[in-house]
């Protein structure tokens, strides 16, 4: 079993196939130009679907090309000659958003638009689309301005947030008098050595001191090109435009960050007892966040891992097993840390080709795996809406971590559940460090974002001022759970989410998974066998359905914060049972 991805299914290297696909889609941004240089409305219906069946050749090419250059670019953002194509894709793409605005107008001023969807079944299949790109026409500017926009986002904020991920792609770190990469130097706050874990923060603090004002020029003016294309559209702010974006209302992120709060103090008192069964008396370092806690000397292969997920995930659902053992056996996972490979993990939905790739880097821990199965949880919610029309395989940001999420509470239930009494306490700890992650770290950066968009707005802010807004930031969201001499306040120059013009708060999305997949494990102990037919038509719904009709199909009213409460009851089970087991410790 090999232990990188292949991308053979996309393209075998930028070969003539590639070449022909590039002419081919610049090509088809020409089309688009001609289509929208002669709309009429003498003929909607006929021209909604000329519009529609355009754009879906072009956004086809777009996706194939641009999925490849952006994974290979993930594993060694070095390679200048995937670069220069990237940006070529980009640049290519870029030209056609002047005929997009054009179809879009056309659309929002399509008055009978429900009765031309009723008149064909190829309209129909997009009646969702149809409808969100009229409400959206509203926020949309001249033909003109939407093209100069798109044109200059290449030289702005893609290049921008390009110089983030190269920066700390290949930072070198100094450790223990050797050389390392910032993934690596990360990995080891999952260390057994308290010494290690200090050693290894203190290291990478150290490390950001050459990056980080470089950094802080990229978030800066990012945040100041989100701001100005929200005034010019009209949206009353940056998490105006998100939820719009997002398909959620703002009712349902009140109900969820309103219970967040109240329960907050219960995920203060599990820091502050792992912090005294540690020894500390001035809440938990930094440093300790990850610390394993009791003795387990289970480390996982690629082998292992794959048979302890799908012996796990066999008896919720054999779809997922059988996509799980696909996975592993047909190169579709990157699995470990090198120079020039960005850190972290995700997953690329690839619906097109029916199949999905999978980026982590691999330490063998049992974190390790809860990440894989995360991240595979991802490529089961690809699956799910693979049968969808091209221009129907985008899931909103809420949405988009529920799936993964969910897969996370399955595996680590399941392994509590058959452990041993000593065991227990390690998986129920290593549960509540992303649980607490979710909730109090998300948190912290939803915090962080909200108060540089407001700051941006009238002044420049320097590394110094971030640190001061991130450290901030982390003491209200962790409160006394931990020690306020040992925070984190690089932060934000770690975490790539922060660094998109076209994605902000790329951060409660992960609170909303989270939380949103424990309440959905609740209704899964009440429907039992009668859940996951449910659950594959909610995953399926989620990319032609606002977030709250998504929920919906599972008589969730995401709106109510007694749902919300309902997970996070849960949560509080947990940490009891936590701090139960601690007591003596």
């Amino acid at each position: 079993m090999k232990d990188t991805w292949s991308l053979d299914i996309l393209y075998k290297g930028y070969d003539d196939t590639f070449q022909k696909d590039i002419k081919a889609f610049e090509k088809s941004v020409k089309q688009c130009d001609e289509l929208a240089a002669a709309l009429s409305h003498d003929n909607e219906k006929e021209t909604l679907v000329n519009i529609l069946k355009t754009i879906e050749e072009m956004a086809l090419l777009h996706m194939r090309l641009g999925e490849y250059t952006a994974l290979r670019q993930s594993t060694n953002t070095t390679d200048s000659q995937t670069a220069a194509y990237d940006s070529q894709i980009t640049r290519i793409a870029s030209s056609s958003s002047k005929a997009i605005a054009a179809f879009h107008r056309y659309i929002s001023e399509t008055d009978n638009l429900d009765t031309l969807i009723e008149q064909d079944e190829f309209l129909k299949d997009y009646r969702y689309l149809l409808h969100t790109i009229k409400e959206d026409g509203k926020y949309l500017l001249s033909n003109d301005v939407e093209d100069v926009l798109s044109k200059m986002n290449i030289s702005g904020g893609n290049a921008w947030e390009m110089m983030h991920s190269y920066l700390t792609s290949t930072l070198e770190v100094e450790y223990k008098g050797e050389t390392t990469t910032l993934s690596a130097i990360r990995n080891l706050a999952y260390d057994d050595s308290q010494e290690v874990r200090k050693e290894a923060y203190e290291a990478e603090l150290k490390a950001y001191d050459k990056i980080k004002d470089a950094i802080s020029f990229s978030l800066n003016n990012i945040k100041q090109q989100v701001l100005c294309e929200c005034d010019l559209r009209g949206y009353e702010s940056p998490l105006a435009m998100t939820l719009h974006q997002s398909r959620m209302k703002k009712e349902t992120l009140d109900a969820m960050l309103s219970a967040m709060k109240d329960y907050m103090p219960i995920f203060h008192k599990y820091l502050r007892r792992k912090a005294e069964v540690m020894g500390y008396k001035n809440g938990l370092p930094w440093y300790e966040l990850f610390a394993p806690m009791g003795k387990t000397n289970t480390k996982f292969t690629i082998e292992t891992a794959k048979d302890y997920l799908i012996n796990h995930f066999s008896p919720f659902a054999s779809d997922m097993a059988d996509m799980m053992k696909q996975a592993f056996e047909e190169e579709w996972i990157d699995f470990y840390p090198k120079k020039g490979k960005v850190g972290g993990a995700f997953c690329a939905n690839l619906p097109f080709v029916k199949q999905s790739r999978v980026l982590t880097n691999f330490d063998g821990n049992i974190g390790d795996v809860v990440t894989l199965a995360h991240e595979l949880g991802h490529a089961y919610h690809g699956m799910m809406i693979e049968d969808h029309r091209i221009l129907n395989t985008d899931y909103s940001m809420p949405v988009a971590e529920t799936a993964s999420t969910f897969n996370e509470n399955i595996i680590m239930n399941a392994v509590i559940e058959e452990a041993s009494d000593e065991e227990k306490l390690v998986l129920l700890e290593n549960q509540l460090q992303d649980l607490t992650q979710i909730m109090c770290d998300i948190y912290s950066r939803f915090l962080f974002e909200s108060e540089v968009f407001e700051r941006r707005k009238n002044e420049f802010l320097f590394s110094k001022d971030l640190e001061e807004i991130m450290l901030n930031a982390q003491k209200t969201a962790y409160g006394d759970g931990l020690d306020p001499n040992y925070l984190h306040p690089y932060m934000w120059v770690n975490k790539g989410h922060y660094y998109s013009s076209q994605l902000s708060f790329y951060n409660f999305p992960y609170a909303f998974g989270g939380l949103f997949a424990r309440g959905l494990i609740v209704k899964y102990k009440e429907m039992k066998e009668n859940f996951v037919p449910k659950y594959r038509e909610m995953l399926k719904a989620t990319t032609v359905s606002d977030v709250e009709d998504v929920a919906k199909i599972l008589d969730i009213d995401l709106t109510s914060k007694d749902f919300w409460i309902s997970s996070l009851e849960t949560a509080k089970k947990d940490i009891e049972t936590f701090l139960s087991l601690t007591e003596n410790k």
